[in-house]
């Protein structure tokens, strides 16, 4: 259905509009992350928006504080805990300003306990933007929650700080801010990152060169997922019977009988080397099949799971067509089947095969076929789940 411009107004006068969300994500501390915050603010606000800082972290880099510049500063809360003082962004102030733009650096940040209502900054900012007040953050790759674990046993270094994943991707705009490791660790050197008595430590800890080369392609991975996720529902939206060869994108159609551990397995190496998610399809022709032959499965889910492969079940009387349907509502660009061993009599009594039709079905989709041979006995006739030959 197309919203009419009354409509649009209706909608408009009973939902209060969210602001944008914009952050700048970094593989580790130092490769420009504020400096880029600081500098689109700027530029924003000569043009004549009403930008203000909500807060910014120099960490006594004079060349990130100069980029400040003039733009107007929302002034932080004085805080004091467990006898020491602390500033951290007054939430309440930043709300009242009301600006249309608010930048507000380290999204990670934990609140000092008593500075406001949230013990986290990434808690406040969404508060702001359900304000309609827009928003432009930074955050490290490491804080995301569900590369803080990886990025510990990488660096050795603990991290507490950390971000749900969901919470980025909320982002309207997430921009790579990145940075080579010699060219990271020459700014170091320079002094432009840590104060002097602490580079010798961080460049052979923290931010020694491997570390920072595995930092960077968790970055580049996270932000080629989330373009990828972007392009796919634009694509599923706009032409939803084009199959968009932007990447590739794997699926396993899977039985419960012998041979299926090594089609999964095979799909799943093919996924690995094109950097692929995979997808594990079964489909079965009514409720009662699924349950009769819930035991025999067992083992082929728990290897799905182990590959780190997405399971599903369809429900359908044509293995063939449900197949390839669901490799088009997912923009799939192969499926993975296995061949059954049946001889050319058995092929003739029972028609045309499921691999078969599956192959033509495919064709005409765009979707390509691979089909992996079986090794060991098949599935007895009554097996209803695809893709089995016959």
């Amino acid at each position: 259905m197309v919203a009419t411009s009354e409509s649009r107004e209706a909608d408009n006068d009973l939902v209060e509009p969210t602001g944008k969300f914009r952050v700048y994500l970094g593989a580790v501390a130092g490769v420009g992350k504020t400096w880029a915050m600081l500098d689109e603010g700027w530029r924003r606000y000569k043009r004549g928006a009403d930008v203000v800082i909500g807060f910014v972290e120099t960490h006594g880099r004079q060349l990130t504080a100069q980029q400040i510049r003039d733009v107007p500063v929302v002034p932080r809360k004085s805080v004091e805990y467990r006898g020491t003082h602390f500033e951290e962004m007054d939430l309440e102030a930043v709300l009242a300003r009301k600006a249309e733009v608010t930048l507000i650096d380290e999204l990670a940040h934990t609140n000092v306990p008593g500075s406001g209502p949230h013990a986290k900054r990434w808690e406040d900012v969404l508060e702001i933007l359900e304000a309609g007040i827009s928003v432009i953050s930074t955050v490290n790759i490491q804080h995301l929650e569900s590369v803080a674990d990886a990025v510990q046993a990488i660096t050795g270094v603990g991290v507490r700080e950390r971000v749900p994943d969901w919470v980025v991707r909320k982002a309207d705009q997430l921009e790579l801010i990145d940075s080579s490791p010699e060219q990271l660790r020459r700014r170091m050197l320079h002094g432009h990152i840590y104060p002097p008595e602490k580079i010798p430590q961080a460049l052979n800890s923290f931010f020694r060169h491997q570390n920072i080369s595995a930092l960077r392609e968790l970055a580049l991975r996270f932000v080629a997922d989330e373009t990828e996720e972007e392009l796919l529902a634009y694509l599923v939206t706009q032409h939803p019977d084009i199959v968009w060869d932007t990447a590739e994108r794997i699926m396993v159609a899977v039985t419960g009988s012998t041979g299926t551990d090594r089609v999964l397995r095979r799909a799943a190496r093919i996924a690995s080397r094109v950097h692929s998610d995979l997808q594990v399809v079964r489909v079965v022709a009514d409720d009662s099949s699924r349950v009769a032959s819930k035991e025999e499965l067992a083992s082929v889910k728990h290897l799905a799971e182990d590959l780190g492969a997405s399971w599903h079940e369809i429900v359908a009387d044509d293995p063939a067509t449900a197949l390839v349907q669901f490799a088009k509502d997912h923009q799939i660009t192969l499926i993975v089947l296995g061949a059954a061993r049946r001889s050319r009599w058995e092929q003739v009594m029972s028609g045309t095969s499921v691999v078969q039709r599956v192959l033509r079905f495919a064709g005409q989709a765009g979707v390509d076929v691979h089909v992996i041979a079986r090794y060991g006995a098949e599935a007895p006739p009554s097996e209803a789940s695809a893709p089995e030959d016959g």
